[in-house]
């Protein structure tokens, strides 16, 4: 079995790109900064980890998602690699997202003053 659930900010505003030919299909990138439950003494207390969504959730992504928003994703870990322009083989980690929505509410300056009733 191959599934990641992450919840996380967005480090920056998802990258989008539209695939050539006839049915070209949007592909988004973003990264998210994920919390660690424990840190060592002078470790980062963050995982940066990349996404990649693919049509509807690519445009979605690029609509609504923006840097230090908090969102929640499942999905599947995909790895590759690839020769960079120095020849060396870089390997990757990717979450391929299947699915994607947002993990806090937008808040008003007048309502984070009254409590909010749990829905």
């Amino acid at each position: 079995m191959n599934q990641v659930v992450l919840m996380g900010r967005l480090t920056a505003d998802p990258e989008i790109r539209y695939g050539a030919g006839e049915k070209a299909i949007a592909v988004a990138k973003y990264s998210l900064a994920v919390g660690r439950a424990y840190q060592r003494d002078k470790e980062p207390d963050a995982d940066f980890i990349r996404c990649v969504a693919f049509g509807s959730s690519a445009e979605f992504a690029e609509k609504y998602f923006l840097k230090g928003m908090k969102v929640a994703v499942v999905g599947r870990i995909q790895t590759g690699s690839y020769t960079n322009q120095e020849g060396q083989k870089v390997y990757t980690t990717d979450v391929v997202v299947e699915r994607q929505e947002f993990a806090e509410r937008k808040v008003k300056e007048q309502d984070a003053m009254e409590e909010l009733p749990f829905c």
